[in-house]
């Protein structure tokens, strides 16, 4: 019999790109992030990707959670926990360290392992350490699973602000003062440690900033008006971090910008600025993220101020060797000097916050940020490149 006439078979469809959203993790910035990951879940295209949101609980463990972004957002001043939206108090997923294998696992106690598919693509939208710090981005290449953002050394370099600013003043970049209080100066010598910062601010100055070193979202960060509050200060930072960082003051305006990696290399967005909080000491964790001080975007610069932020935040976005996205913050000063604060290889990702915010004002939506950024994963191969 002819077969001429007989209707074919319709081709299956191509399988769209499956997306894992990971989120939470076990530093102190678990809550923001689960924020943020309530913002990409509503905004990335769901005709176009596959999606798939995986929890860090603060424990470290890998959850299946619900695709529920009303359920990740900040109510009554409190941020979200991935326990809020996991599918299990028990269960946990296994992404295999296995190149030829990106399938994730599934298993609950007493039940057979259950096998979720592979996954193409990681958006880990994980701040500080143990996600944002080169961890993750370290498991992911050794299975083989291409990521949004940097890869291992620019996301360590980003998240370590003593190497940050050594990196950067490498590369012709103008910091500000700063020293280090290293855990081991601190174990064998707290006097000399405290010496070195009172030392510091003999020859820089009051107010001083002191930081957790490797932390992020002005979490554990305090003003020091002076000798008084040192203690308590330095107290209150390696809570979240052994090492320490203490800066000079710089008096000048915030500003911010934006880059992106689009198709022909990495662009600025237009810059921000960042007023000084009416309730707040200084822009902190509060005032970013509860209180939510506005940012004036585009920022009131001239065509050559802003031209130079634009340059200078893609060449610090080079310095690092960094992929993606970053924003880098300055301060411009009284002499009308650009010096770079830091840089974070994942920004604050909200819709509050300024990245977004920036490039919405430069003509890229956030829908359409996500995109770019997934995109761009997709075109990057993992392991040396």
């Amino acid at each position: 019999m002819s077969t001429e006439n007989l209707p074919l078979s319709p081709e299956q469809p191509p399988r769209k790109p499956r997306v894992a959203v990971v989120f939470g993790g076990r530093s102190s910035e678990h809550g923001i992030s689960t924020v943020t990951a309530g913002a990409v879940l509503k905004a990335i295209d769901r005709t176009k990707y596959d999606v798939l949101p995986i929890g860090i609980t603060r424990e470290g463990r890998w959850v299946l959670a619900a695709d529920a972004p009303e359920r990740m957002a900040i109510t009554e001043r409190r941020t979200p926990e991935v326990e809020d939206v996991a599918e299990s108090s028990e269960g946990a997923l296994v992404l295999p360290a296995d190149p030829g294998n990106r399938e994730i696992v599934y298993s609950e106690p007493g039940a057979v392992p259950k096998a979720l598919g592979e996954v193409d693509v990681v958006f880990p939208v994980l701040h500080g350490p143990f996600g944002e710090d080169g961890t993750l981005q370290g498991l992911l290449e050794l299975a083989g699973v291409p990521y949004v953002g940097s890869g291992v050394l620019a996301s360590a370099v980003g998240q370590d602000k003593e190497y940050m600013k050594r990196v950067f003043a490498s590369f012709g970049l103008t910091v500000g003062p700063y020293t280090v209080i290293r855990p081991r100066e601190w174990e064998q010598d707290v006097a000399a440690a405290r010496k070195k910062i009172v030392d510091f601010a003999g020859d820089h100055g009051w107010p001083l900033f002191v930081k957790p070193a490797r932390a992020g979202s002005s979490i554990g960060i305090t003003k020091v008006d002076g000798l008084a509050g040192l203690d308590d200060a330095l107290e209150e930072a390696r809570r979240h971090d052994p090492k320490v960082l203490v800066e000079a003051a710089i008096r000048g305006r915030e500003i911010e910008c934006g880059v992106l990696e689009f198709e022909d290399g990495p662009r600025a967005s237009v810059p921000a600025e960042i007023p000084p909080p009416e309730e707040h000491a200084y822009y902190d964790f509060e005032a970013k993220y509860i209180d939510s001080t506005p940012g004036i975007v585009p920022a009131p610069l001239t065509a050559e101020q802003t031209a130079e932020v634009r340059r200078l935040a893609v060449e610090a976005f080079e310095a690092a060797s960094c992929e993606g996205l970053v924003r880098a913050d300055f301060f411009l000063t009284e002499d009308g000097e650009f010096v770079i604060n830091e840089i974070n290889t994942m920004p604050g990702f909200t819709p509050i916050s300024m990245y977004p915010q920036m490039w919405q004002a430069s003509g890229v939506s956030y829908p359409e940020l996500v995109d770019r950024l997934v995109q761009a994963a997709l075109r990057r191969p993992t392991g040396l490149r």
